[in-house]
């Protein structure tokens, strides 16, 4: 069977991270949510996504097709029920369709036709952007479960001091040594050839992906995920780091989400609780306004290519787009339109070209191309974003 993941309605309440992406590359727990579908399935799955986007996310459809909503996160009830979809059937949790059978020839698709099959189990879902990391420690342990079932981890130095042992897992290649590990109230998942320098204090749930680093001396609180290649120290709670980004030095970051290719200056903080101790309102972009978040704990959700200068400050529930360079002193607005540079005492375009340029000496660093598919995506967010740069929010 042929599986594709689509984006859903749900996408634009995900942006800044959907800017660069599909809604299956998210990364929550320890895989990104195409990972997670495709270990359950035994199978590779293609996108449904945005045009501009489709040239790196094609999309391959044959005769038989079940489209899975992307949101969904996958667990083995779920599961089940997609692998045996039949033509003409869809699962739907409520008013908002799963997963369903299509044919290649099949041009629209009219569910009042479909046999309907209620999913009324839970499942999590990715449906706003603070979900990453409000949603993370359930996550988390499920993603522990499904990579370590059967599985017994690599030896880990015994100049570490472990608790709750039996649910700290290492890959191999991963290193670790005279730091203190505390699995106690969540698993504690080392990826393959990451590292844990000296002297650190970790508390699960936690995900060091693959060739991720902890610095010296870092203070990290679960449910925390660092995604592959990512550097990280100072004091981290409940953050998900997409992959390839840094956050190297002291500094808070705390119920923060950040994506690709993001760096956090030196003694850099954000706030995760208003003096007031009021819910958190965040910028969403669907409605173009700051709106409810529901929760009293919200810090910065980070698009991707965006970084800071050393000693910058975010308030409580901060939006910053993709490709924004933050530096000057003093607390920028709540949200940043993406390509902006400066900070509190305001923002001018940050230039495609010299974005480009910083773009593809860090990604370098990492061995990563930074080709024209990647500069085309990032030229259509230049212009897509061009309207939030030229007013007040």
């Amino acid at each position: 069977m042929n599986y594709i993941l689509f984006d859903g309605p749900v996408r634009d309440n995900l942006l800044p991270f959907t800017f660069i992406r599909p809604v299956a590359d998210i990364r929550i727990g320890i895989l990104t949510i195409r990972e997670k579908w495709e270990k359950y399935l035994g199978n590779t799955t293609t996108t449904i996504t945005e045009d501009y986007l489709s040239e790196k996310y094609p999309m391959v459809e044959m005769a038989g097709n079940i489209l899975i909503n992307a949101s969904f996160l996958p667990n083995q009830k779920l599961v089940d029920l997609v692998v045996g979809l039949q033509e003409n059937e869809a699962i739907f949790q409520g008013e908002e369709v799963v997963a369903f059978y299509v044919r290649e020839t099949q041009e629209e698709v009219d569910f009042s036709s479909y046999k309907t099959i209620d999913y009324k189990d839970g499942t999590l879902r990715v449906a706003h952007t603070w979900d990453i990391f409000e949603k993370n420690a359930e996550a988390l342990e499920a993603d522990f479960e499904l990579i370590t079932a059967g599985r017994t981890s690599a030896p880990i130095s015994k100049s570490n001091t472990l608790i709750c042992p039996e649910r700290i897992f290492a890959e191999a290649g991963a290193r670790v040594e005279h730091s203190i590990l505390n699995a106690t109230e969540g698993p504690i998942y080392l990826g393959k050839n990451s590292e844990v320098w000296e002297g650190n204090l970790i508390r699960g749930a936690f995900a060091l992906c693959e060739r991720a680093v902890v610095k010296m001396g870092a203070m990290i609180y679960g449910a925390t995920t660092v995604g592959p290649w990512s550097k990280v120290c100072g004091e981290i709670s409940n953050a998900v780091i997409f992959g390839y980004s840094s956050k190297g030095h002291d500094g808070y970051l705390g119920n923060s989400v950040l994506g690709e290719w993001c760096n956090i200056g030196a003694s850099s903080n954000n706030s995760n609780l208003k003096n007031n101790y009021a819910k958190v309102r965040l910028w969403n972009y669907a409605t173009e306004s700051f709106e409810q978040t529901g929760l009293q704990f919200c810090g910065l959700m980070m698009g991707d290519h965006s970084k800071t200068a050393i000693n910058t400050m975010f308030n409580t529930g901060t939006v910053i787009g993709v490709n924004c360079n933050i530096y000057d002193p003093g607390f920028p607005r709540n949200f940043v339109p993406s390509f902006s540079w400066g900070g509190a005492t305001g923002f001018t375009t940050y230039l495609p070209k010299k974005a480009f340029e910083a773009a593809e000496v860090m990604m370098e660093r990492r061995h990563v191309p930074f080709d024209e598919k990647e500069a085309r995506i990032l030229e259509h967010v230049f212009e897509l974003t061009k309207r939030w740069r030229n007013y007040k929010v």
